[in-house]
């Protein structure tokens, strides 16, 4: 068992994948003001991120994917997060989307991912939606929403229950209707803008719709990551749920990160109205930062260390446990919310300076409210948890 322990080498993930990163940190918080203002990533950004491959990082690499692991993932959403949460989200979003290269045929998953170096693939949930079969695939009509980067993807994910042909529900073999994502090209959907939001403006996570479209069956695909799934690397004994987990939470501590750090510089160099000294030297300040500061640590070595774990566990041959995404749940949830409490008390603790649009606490206050609002940030997830640990009924849908 002792060889399934993380080394500081597997906490650390792919150094070259990870220099990526950082090394166009600077490209990304230098188009952060337009990102912001024009609710897009600019082609110019998507230009750098796509020669860095970072739209490609858990696509197989049978369909000219990177195929990395799950720390690397979070490492470089955690780093593009410190200088634009927007960009980050959006590459969390179409890691996870990605993964769909491996559920299927070859020949398709080339065409959309492989044959397409600026491939991305986006999705969103759609609450009144249809898919009816027909001859080779399926008609499919419904509105789908926060389409996170779906301006500038090349594919969308329309996820449907499915419907037989007389009308009646298509069932599995426990009796449940049978649900699947169609893939449709991006340039196939009529949008509408609603994307008129709080924070991570710069996703464009809007709405689409399609009316009896027609989809080939080899175009859909199943969310369950047990089923139909044709690659062997252990990524893909991952789920993508987990994978989501993971980068979104990544984008919180990044958040998080670059907010203390600014926060720090504000209080080095404020002096309060009515003060003599600068706000570094309030007491409450410093016990207070501190105390953020150990929490998104700790969250954050948490998370890692068990992913980092879990990886080892798979890679080595075994599945994915319910045990296991339990944990991942738990730990990326706790980050998301230690990181929100790190924003706040900065935020809080700059007083009227952190008001202001063209201050960075500004916009990193809104972008972790944001976060928190989304599905990876509920508080209910802790519930799940928590029955989960004692024997009780959970419910495991967003685990």
């Amino acid at each position: 068992m002792d060889t399934l322990i993380p080394s500081s080498a597997d906490l650390a993930g792919d150094p070259a994948i990870v220099a990526r990163a950082e090394a166009l940190r600077p490209v990304v918080e230098a188009a952060s003001d337009e990102i912001e203002e024009k609710r897009r990533l600019p082609t110019a950004l998507l230009d750098k991120l796509h020669e860095a491959r970072l739209f490609r990082l858990l696509m197989p690499r049978s369909a000219n994917g990177i195929e990395t692991d799950p720390v690397t993932f979070f490492h470089v959403i955690e780093a593009i997060a410190k200088a634009d949460a927007s960009t980050a989200w959006c590459l969390s979003q179409a890691g996870g989307c990605s993964m769909s290269a491996a559920y299927l045929a070859v020949p398709v998953a080339q065409e959309i991912f492989g044959n397409d170096p600026r491939a991305v693939l986006a999705w969103g949930p759609g609450p009144r939606v249809r898919a009816i079969e027909c001859e080779g695939g399926y008609r499919v009509t419904g509105v789908w929403a926060f389409a996170s980067g779906g301006r500038h993807a090349t594919w969308l994910g329309a996820h449907c229950p499915i419907w037989q042909a007389d009308g009646t529900p298509r069932l599995d073999d426990k009796g449940r209707q049978v649900e699947r994502t169609m893939l449709v090209p991006s340039s196939e959907v009529e949008w509408t803008d609603i994307w008129n939001v709080v924070g991570l403006r710069g996703t464009a996570s809007d709405q689409f719709s399609l009316t009896d479209h027609f989809v080939r069956g080899d175009h859909s695909i199943t969310r369950d990551w047990l089923k139909e799934c044709r690659e062997a690397g252990p990524l893909y004994r991952m789920s993508a749920m987990t994978c989501y987990e993971l980068g979104f939470s990544g984008v919180a501590l990044g958040i998080a990160r670059a907010c203390l750090d600014n926060f720090v510089d504000v209080a080095k160099n404020k002096i309060p109205r009515g003060k003599v000294s600068p706000l570094r030297d309030n007491a409450v300040v410093q016990t207070n930062l501190a105390q953020v500061e150990v929490g998104i640590r700790s969250a954050r070595a948490f998370l890692l260390q068990s992913v980092a774990e879990i990886w080892k566990t798979v890679a080595a041959g075994d599945r994915l446990s319910v045990d296991h995404r339990i944990t991942i749940r738990m730990a990326s949830t706790n980050a998301i919310h230690r990181s929100r409490e790190a924003v706040d008390f900065a935020y809080n603790a700059a007083g009227a300076t952190a008001i202001f649009e063209n201050h960075p606490l500004e916009r990193r206050f809104r972008d972790i409210h944001t976060v928190t609002q989304q599905l990876q940030g509920r508080l209910s997830h802790f519930e799940t948890v928590g029955a989960w640990m004692l024997g009780a009924d959970a419910d495991l849908t967003f685990v």
